[in-house]
């Protein structure tokens, strides 16, 4: 239980470290916005040191496809289209609960706009309670609740490529698929290939057949924390010739030179730049773990000014390099904002149907104690701890 009391006298000093947070974010906004304008007039010098010298950057920056100035307003999206989403959720395993065992629940949503079509929602559960499924991770070095995360991750991916596949040679009208965060997958780098290949080749595979069906993949990202677009401009601040961070800042992990603008992230820039249903210009991610995903697949992304925040919107390289298929793709997800009062309604609905609730969770260990006792099991219940957390007296 908390106390209030002491609370109410911590409060004093948080309002004014914001205040004063306030006015330094301002005086970094003022200076990237500068930094903006004069890199534009040197970005291809700038992107070629990026391109000789990236395996020597001790932080990771996002390369510019089109010139940084890049304001370009999102048009209408058309009156027919179809919007298809995932969203997952889970009941963790406990050695405290009747069972060892963890459920993934994956929100499936198809919305149709325009075409006076049934919409889609529900839910698709899974129960995994074998070993091979329990503990086929620890062999990595993989705690099983990571490894549910991971497949979960995986499972997402894989439903949504199945709602395409069901739904593209249905009709004619544009389609998008949309996924709740990044497709940047950054947690599958440091995996063993075994392991890797486990979570990423299904992933993978729907991304293949998404493109095969002309449904383009977007990653949403509201309220991005992203500093990779930031980062590029160091390069503009880099007072060394080469700009060899190894070799000339290894030992100055938080006083280099060119950190001027830390902490500040892309969506602050960007909401100082960007009028709303406007996007800035193209960036290719340098994160490491697209050496997997293949040229084709290589991450693309642009801010966009959705009107209620700057949102970060991800695409697969085969979908930017199209400027009218990354056109559609934009006008379909402020559309969706727009329909979700600031947040693409698909990616809501799939969350809603996906969440998995104290009173599901009860259900469902109600259920699995029922089927236990039906299979002749004796002893069935919680651990004494457990039980005696749900019945405190205090």
């Amino acid at each position: 239980m908390l106390d209030l009391n002491q609370l109410a006298r911590q409060m004093q000093g948080i309002s004014q470290h914001l205040v004063e947070e306030s006015v330094a974010l301002r005086q970094r906004l003022n200076r990237a916005e500068e930094l903006m304008k004069s890199a534009e007039k040197v970005q291809t010098e700038l992107v070629d040191r990026q391109t000789e010298w990236h395996d020597r950057f001790i932080f990771t920056a996002a390369t510019p496809i089109e010139p940084l100035g890049t304001h370009k307003a999102i048009g209408p999206a058309p009156s027919a289209h179809t919007v298809i989403a995932t969203d997952g959720s889970q009941i963790s395993p406990s050695h405290h609960e009747i069972a060892y065992c963890y459920l993934l629940n994956i929100g499936r949503i198809i919305l149709h706009y325009g075409q006076s079509k049934l919409p889609l929602l529900d839910s698709q559960p899974e129960v995994f309670y074998r070993p091979e499924d329990l503990y086929v991770s620890r062999q990595w070095g993989v705690r099983t609740e990571e490894w549910m995360g991971y497949c979960r991750t995986a499972a997402e991916v894989t439903v949504l490529g199945e709602l395409a596949e069901a739904i593209a040679p249905t009709t004619a009208a544009p389609i998008i698929a949309m996924t709740d965060g990044s497709l940047l997958h950054w947690f599958l780098e440091p995996l063993p290939k075994e392991a890797r290949d486990r979570i990423l080749k299904p992933i993978l595979e729907s991304w293949k057949q998404m493109r095969k069906l002309q449904v383009p993949m977007v990653g949403y990202i509201s309220a991005s924390r992203s500093g990779e677009a930031t980062n590029f401009l160091r390069l503009h601040t880099c007072p060394y010739i080469a700009p060899d961070c190894l070799t000339h800042c290894s030992d100055l992990p938080n006083k280099a030179p060119c950190q001027v603008l830390d902490p500040l992230r892309d969506a602050g820039i960007w909401g100082r730049l960007l009028e709303p249903g406007e996007r800035s210009p193209l960036w290719r991610s340098s994160a490491k773990i697209q050496d997997f995903y293949g040229k084709d697949y290589e991450i693309h992304f642009c801010y966009v000014n959705v009107g209620a925040e700057i949102a970060r919107v991800e695409v697969p390289a085969w979908v930017a390099v199209d400027e009218s298929i990354l056109a559609m793709t934009l006008s379909l997800v402020i559309a969706q904002v727009q329909k979700g009062y600031g947040y693409p309604v698909a990616l809501a609905e799939a969350h809603n149907q996906a969440v998995v609730r104290g009173g599901d969770r009860a259900r469902f260990f109600a259920l699995l104690e029922r089927e236990m006792v039906k299979a002749g099991l004796r002893n069935v219940g919680t651990s004494y701890k457990e039980a005696r957390k749900r019945g405190s007296i205090a």
